[in-house]
């Protein structure tokens, strides 16, 4: 169905999935998954018109890129040439810059009942990255699980980090503060004022980022957690008699727990839903000792995260 037109003409569509307990809404616009119900129950945070993803969006369940998180002063070098992104996010550029991809209509490759592909192409240039990109992420409903694959390839060298950017609440409502969280990460991604890991892999042992055991978000740090994990394994989050499991291609998870969100701004006030990020870490294009989010022509490089209700 239709779920609204941008001032550019262009139609946003909105997918509806089903399998079993649960249900989904994609939209065509950022490959936003605007609702996932569980037994009835909507577990992300999703916006009512497309004026309100254009205006008052904090990301809510878009696919953000070509780089989901941090890059270091919106610079850059790659092969000797060094290239320059917007800033969004103080001197940094946050999610792709100014217009990534969860802003873009993506086009439906595939659909049925339970699953649809989404296709996007980035053109040499855009925002600042090189090299044309094709990504594909395909949303699949099966064995209580939202599954995302994802799917890119380059003509030209360039970089690239795909995540999905849903907001989780288990009870539906209130806030996250009392929801249980464990996470299979011996490290985490210190991070300095501008949110920019220094580079250390630091233990999380004895400090408030330790969830290799179960965990009540507001019980430390009061709460608020925008940090990349390094995992090791899957995690968990538990609340209202729901538990979604976690599985991972990636290297790294960033966990935010909406701390920032803003009532005023957004339809959501702070701690409304927390985020389970999954991604290489930030700001690798200027970490060499990071895991490589490099992707060169000839290469096909795909991923997956699963989110299972049980």
């Amino acid at each position: 169905m239709i779920f609204g037109t941008l001032p550019s003409g262009h139609q946003v569509e909105c997918v509806e999935l089903s399998s079993g307990r649960l249900r989904a809404e994609v939209l065509t616009y950022g490959a936003v998954v605007r609702s996932l119900e569980v037994s009835g129950v909507d577990v992300v945070l999703g916006l009512d018109t497309l004026d309100d993803y254009l205006t008052r969006s904090r990301y809510f369940g878009a696919v953000v890129g070509r780089y989901g998180n941090r890059i270091a002063g919106g610079r850059f070098v790659l092969d000797g040439v060094e290239y320059r992104l917007p800033v969004n996010n103080g001197p940094n550029s946050l999610h792709g810059g100014t217009e990534g991809f969860d802003s873009k209509v993506w086009t439906i490759a595939a659909r049925s009942d339970d699953s649809v592909t989404l296709t996007l192409t980035s053109p040499d240039g855009d925002q600042g990255y090189p090299g044309t990109l094709t990504a594909s992420v395909t949303y699949t409903l099966a064995d209580d699980a939202l599954r995302i694959d994802y799917a890119v390839e380059t003509d030209a060298p360039t970089v690239v980090n795909l995540t999905n950017h849903s907001y989780f609440n288990l009870k539906g409502e209130g806030d996250v503060l009392d929801h249980v969280v464990r996470m299979d990460a011996p490290h985490y991604l210190p991070v300095d004022d501008d949110k920019i890991p220094t580079g250390e892999l630091a233990p999380v042992k004895g400090t408030p980022f330790d969830f290799t055991e179960p965990h009540v978000v507001g019980e430390r740090n009061g709460g608020a957690y925008d940090h990349c994990f390094v995992l090791d394994g899957g995690a968990t989050v538990t609340a209202g008699g729901l538990t979604m499991e976690v599985t991972t291609t990636e290297p790294g998870v960033q966990f935010y727990t909406g701390s920032m969100l803003d009532a005023a701004a957004t339809p959501y006030g702070p701690f409304a839903g927390l985020c389970l990020e999954t991604q290489h870490f930030p700001d690798s294009p200027n970490r060499p000792e990071f895991p490589s989010t490099v992707l060169r022509p000839g290469e096909r490089r795909t991923s997956t995260t699963s989110y299972r209700f049980i």
